[in-house]
């Protein structure tokens, strides 16, 4: 009671804010949010399966029936293999194939819903999201959808003057200079080495 009644009476703005700041959480990141929404989304699918199911009850199967359910929400073109246009990344024309969740898009899902079923209390050696049917079915959507659309999920090594680099897991990945960079770059040190002259 005291507090509140010095914060009521106290005049500075600045005094107030800082103490409410200090007190409320830290807003959440667009992956926490992400996270929660697809939590919820699965315990809200889990509790109208029939019969209902708790996560802790559920199995890779489970999570297989769920990422099928999705499929329908889907926004990526997956040719079928006798469709014409089976393989090619920019189809000429529209066809009747059915539109799917894009692999990414699975498997970004997949490693959110693994996070959330550990921190609401699971165990990490019992999470159906890690499952060996999940990550089977993960490879083999991977595997077809890159046939189907004509893109390539292989991951790219990096070349720098035609020899390879590779880097060791254990560094974070380099950003891509942009061009303009590059060039900037290249002017600023010639200029260096003008001026140095």
């Amino acid at each position: 009671m005291d507090l509140i009644s010095q914060n009521h009476n106290n005049k500075n703005p600045n005094t107030t804010l800082s103490t409410q700041h200090a007190s409320s959480p830290p807003p959440s990141s667009r992956y926490e949010n992400q996270k929660r929404r697809d939590w919820n989304t699965f315990c809200q699918y889990l509790r109208n399966h029939r019969p209902p199911l708790s996560p802790p009850s559920c199995s890779g199967a489970h999570v297989l029936e769920f990422l099928r359910y999705l499929d329908q929400f889907g926004k990526t073109k997956v040719h079928h293999q006798n469709c014409a246009f089976f393989g090619l990344p920019n189809p000429p024309a529209p066809c009747p194939c059915p539109l799917r969740q894009a692999w990414g898009s699975l498997d970004a899902l997949i490693g959110r819903l693994r996070a959330a079923y550990e921190e609401n209390g699971g165990a990490p050696d019992t999470s159906p999201f890690g499952s060996r049917s999940v990550r089977i079915f993960l490879r083999e959507v991977r595997d077809f959808q890159a046939k189907s659309r004509g893109v390539s999920y292989e991951k790219k090594r990096k070349r720098v003057n035609n020899k390879q680099i590779t880097q060791s897991p254990s560094q974070p990945p380099l950003p891509p200079q942009p061009l303009e960079q590059q060039q900037q770059g290249q002017s600023m040190m010639a200029n260096y080495h003008h001026g140095a002259t």
